[in-house]
């Protein structure tokens, strides 16, 4: 059975870190590309930042860049995702991606909220 389950999300004061996790069971972790997504309130699902297989390749939003660090761990079939100087403009609930040619999984979301 596949599995996607986010942690780390909170509320947070502008400014502010988070460490999201996301732990994967199921399937071959180490095969799919790994992506962070994020919803807010009345918006669309939007890419916050993905990685390649073997970490060896990132890429982010603008909107995040600079600010949002995603990293993995392909013996703890772990995706991370490091967001500092968070902005209200972050506050989404954070969904992890799993995906291999036509093959995507997601994870039922952690929420983020920035706010003081």
């Amino acid at each position: 059975q596949v599995q996607l389950v986010e942690s780390g999300g909170g509320l947070v004061q502008p400014g502010g870190s988070l460490r999201l996790s996301c732990a994967a069971s199921g399937f071959t972790f180490s095969s799919y590309i790994m992506s962070w997504y994020r919803q807010a309130p009345g918006k669309e699902r939007e890419l916050v930042a993905g990685i390649s297989s073997t970490g060896g390749s990132t890429n982010y939003a603008d909107s995040v860049k600079g600010r949002f660090t995603i990293s993995r761990d392909n013996a703890k079939n772990t995706v991370y995702l490091q967001m500092n100087s968070l902005k209200p403009e972050d506050t989404a609930v954070y969904f992890c991606n799993a995906a291999r040619a036509a093959t995507i999984y997601w994870g039922q979301g952690t929420r983020v909220t920035v706010s003081s």
